[in-house]
C-alpha cells in the first residue's frame, strides 16, 4: 500500500514494540486492517463548552478562541482524547482565511500576535491535551488548514509553516475541506510536502462531483478526472485522502469509486451541523448510536479513516469508535438509487411540460431570427405570446398579426394550428423577417405577409383571431416633426385605429388580443371599445421596465397621467410600467379565442 511502511510489525508479533511516535502508530494500524478515529468538530463543540462565544464569522471563530479562550479549545481536544481518537486536529482551520485581506481582523489584542505564533500555539495546546490524558505517542496531532491556502497569498503561508513547526511540528498537516482540482493544487501540495511532515488531504467531493456542506452539486461533468488526481497525489507522496463536510448521506459510493484509482488509505468525516444567519444548526435526530451504523457503512465499503467534521461531538465519535473496533475494511459497492453518478450518467427525471404536453424546460419557442433594422421583441410581445402558448390560440382559424415586427406571434399562431396566418407591418424589413422565421419554423405554407400603413389599410377579410403588439409612446407637439402621420401625444393613435377597425376586419365570433400599456390610460380604450360594440377583459398582464427610449419621453409620458388615469410605478429609483394583454370581444359573443 503506497505512502504505508509494510515492515512496521504488527502488534504481538516477534520484534514488536512500542511505536516510537505517534504516526508509526497510525500506519501499524492501517496495515493491519484497524480502524483510524479521527475527532469530530472541534469549533462546533467550543459552542457547548466556550463561556463567551465572540461575534465572528463562522470559519473563525475556532482559530480566535485559541487566542481568547485557549481553555476552553484544551477541554474540547481532551474529550475527543478520552474516547479514543487517534488522531486530533489543531483549531486552525480558519486560519488561511483570516490571513486573507478582506477577511475580518481574526483577534483583538493589546498587542501584535502574528498568525505563526497561533500555528505553533494549536499545535501546542493540542499537544498538551494529548499528554494531560496519557496518551503521548497514541493520539497523533494533525495541523488543520483549509482550502484557502490553495491561493498566491497562501503559496507564502505554506512556505513559514516550516519555520513555524521547527521546534514542536505537528505529526501530519491536513488540508481540508478542498473542492475543486487546480493546477495550483499541485503546487500548493508540494510546498506542504517539502516540510517534511506527512501531508493529507480531504475533499468536499461525492459521487455527483463537487458537494457543499447541505449536498448541493456544481460543477459540469467531470469523469474520472477527480480519480486521476488522486492517484496523481499518491504519486507525489500525500498520505491518505478523505472526505469531509458534506453531509453523511453523500458519502456512499465514493470510497469504492475511489479504490479504483489509488491504494492510499481512504477516509471519511462528513458534517452532522451547518451555519446560518440564526446560527449553527445540527442534525440533532442522528445520535451516536446512528452515526455508528453509518460509520460501518462508510468501513464495509473500504474506509480507513473515520471521524467527524462540524457537528459531530465525542459522543459520536465514541459510537462509531465500538461499533468499529473489531472491523476490517470491506470491499463492497453500493447500488446508488440515482445513476448520474460523477457526471457520467442521466437522469430519467420527467420533464417539466404544459398541460398540453409542450416542453417549458427548455421552453418550446419559436426559432426566431431578429434581422438588422428589425424591433426586437419586448416584454409585451413576450406577454402575448405566452399567452398564445399556453391557450393554444388559433388553432383551425384564420388570424392575422398586426405589427409582426419578426413574426413572432405570427409563427406562434401557426404552430398553434391556424389554418393560415396573415401578418402585416409598416416595415418592409420585418414583413421579410416575418416570412423568414416562417420558412425556420416550418410554418411558411400558412403564413402570408405584407407590408400594410395601418392607417389607410382597409381588411379584405375578417379574421377568427386578431393579434397585436402595437408601438405606445406619448410624443411631445414640440418634438413632433413634420409628417402627414397623425399627432400623437397620447401615445394612443395606433391601437385606437385598431379599435376602430375592429367591427370590419374581427369576425361575428372573433377575439383580439391586444396588448396596452398602463402610460396610456383604460377609460379612452373602455370608451372607445363601447362605442363600436366591443367588450374587454385582462387575461394577463407583466411588469415593463422603462428602457431608454421611455426614458427620453418621461417628461411627456408624466404630462399624460396627470391629464388621464394612465401610470406607471416607481420603485427604488426604477420606473415600471404595466404591460395588459386585453382580450377583446363583441358583446354578447361566446368565443373563446379559438384555443387547440
Amino acid at each position: 500500500m503506497a505512502n504505508v511502511s509494510t515492515a512496521l510489525p504488527a502488534d504481538g508479533a516477534p520484534g514488536a514494540g512500542e511505536p516510537r511516535s505517534a504516526m508509526e502508530r497510525i500506519q501499524r494500524l492501517i496495515v493491519t486492517d484497524r480502524c483510524v478515529m479521527l475527532d469530530g468538530g472541534t469549533a462546533t463543540e467550543l459552542e457547548e463548552v466556550a463561556e463567551d462565544r465572540p461575534e465572528l464569522e463562522e470559519r473563525l471563530w475556532g482559530t480566535s478562541a485559541l487566542v481568547n479562550q485557549p481553555d476552553a479549545v484544551e477541554r474540547v481536544h481532551r474529550s475527543y482524547v478520552n474516547v479514543g481518537c487517534d488522531v486530533i486536529s489543531t483549531d486552525t482551520w480558519g486560519l488561511p482565511s483570516a490571513l486573507r485581506s478582506d477577511r475580518p481582523a481574526l483577534w483583538d489584542s493589546t498587542r501584535p500576535i502574528h498568525w505563526m505564533d497561533i500555528a505553533r500555539k494549536g499545535v501546542k495546546i493540542a499537544r498538551h491535551a494529548v499528554e494531560e490524558a496519557g496518551h503521548t505517542g497514541e493520539t497523533a496531532v494533525a495541523f488543520s488548514i483549509n482550502g484557502d491556502v490553495d491561493t498566491p497569498e497562501g503559496h507564502e503561508t505554506v512556505r513559514l509553516l516550516a519555520r513555524a513547526f521547527e521546534e514542536e511540528p505537528p505529526d501530519l498537516i491536513l488540508l481540508e475541506t478542498l473542492s475543486l482540482v487546480r493546477s495550483s493544487t499541485y503546487s500548493t501540495v508540494e510546498s506542504l510536502l517539502a516540510t517534511g511532515i506527512p501531508v493529507w488531504l480531504s475533499f468536499r467531493r461525492c459521487r455527483h462531483g463537487v458537494c457543499g456542506v447541505y449536498g448541493e452539486h456544481w460543477g459540469g461533468p467531470e469523469g474520472d478526472a477527480f480519480g486521476r488526481a488522486a492517484r496523481r497525489f499518491e504519486e507525489m507522496g500525500v498520505g491518505a485522502l478523505l472526505l469531509n463536510c458534506i453531509p453523511p448521506d453523500h458519502v456512499a459510493g465514493m470510497i469504492s469509486w475511489l479504490r479504483d484509482f489509488t491504494d492510499m488509505p481512504l477516509g471519511v468525516y462528513p458534517n452532522l451541523g451547518y451555519f446560518t444567519n440564526a446560527g449553527w444548526r445540527f442534525e440533532s435526530d442522528i445520535t451516536g448510536e446512528k452515526y455508528a451504523e453509518m460509520a460501518l457503512e462508510w468501513r464495509e465499503e473500504g474506509a480507513q479513516i473515520i471521524g467527524g467534521c462540524c457537528g459531530v461531538g465525542p459522543e459520536h465519535i465514541a459510537a462509531a469508535k465500538k461499533a468499529l473496533s473489531d472491523t476490517k475494511p470491506g470491499h463492497e459497492r453500493p447500488e446508488l438509487e440515482d445513476d448520474d453518478l460523477n457526471g457520467n450518467g442521466h437522469v430519467h427525471a420527467p420533464k417539466w411540460t404544459d398541460r398540453r404536453g409542450r416542453s417549458l424546460f427548455p421552453l418550446d419557442f419559436p426559432d426566431i431570427l431578429v434581422e438588422q433594422g428589425v424591433f426586437t421583441p419586448t416584454q409585451g410581445s413576450f406577454l402575448v405570446w405566452k399567452y398564445l402558448f399556453q391557450e393554444g390560440i388559433g388553432s383551425h382559424g384564420r388570424c392575422l398579426d398586426i405589427g409582426s415586427g419578426t413574426g413572432l406571434l405570427a409563427v406562434q399562431l401557426a404552430l398553434n394550428g391556424a389554418a393560415h396566418v396573415h401578418a402585416i407591418d409598416i416595415d418592409k424589413n420585418a414583413v421579410d423577417n416575418t416570412l423568414t422565421n416562417a420558412f425556420r419554423n416550418g410554418v411558411a405554407d400558412r403564413v402570408s405577409a405584407a407590408a400594410v400603413d395601418l392607417y389607410p389599410w382597409l381588411p379584405e377579410e375578417r379574421y377568427d383571431v386578431i393579434v397585436a403588439s402595437l408601438y405606445q409612446m406619448p410624443v411631445d407637439p414640440f418634438e413632433q416633426v413634420v409628417t402627414h402621420r397623425p399627432l400623437d401625444y397620447w401615445g394612443r393613435n395606433l391601437i385606437d385605429h385598431l379599435i376602430e377597425m375592429l367591427p370590419k376586419a374581427l369576425a361575428d365570433d372573433g377575439v383580439a388580443y391586444i396588448m396596452q400599456l398602463s402610460i396610456i390610460g383604460q377609460e379612452r380604450t373602455s370608451e372607445l371599445l363601447e362605442k363600436v360594440g366591443f367588450q374587454a377583459r385582462v387575461v394577463d398582464y407583466t411588469f415593463f421596465p422603462f428602457h431608454e427610449l421611455f426614458k427620453e419621453k418621461q417628461d411627456q409620458i408624466e404630462r399624460v397621467e396627470q391629464l388621464s388615469d394612465a401610470y406607471h410605478l416607481s420603485l427604488g429609483g426604477e420606473e415600471i410600467m404595466v404591460a395588459y394583454l386585453i382580450e377583446v370581444t363583441r358583446k354578447g359573443s361566446e368565443s373563446e379565442g379559438l384555443p387547440g
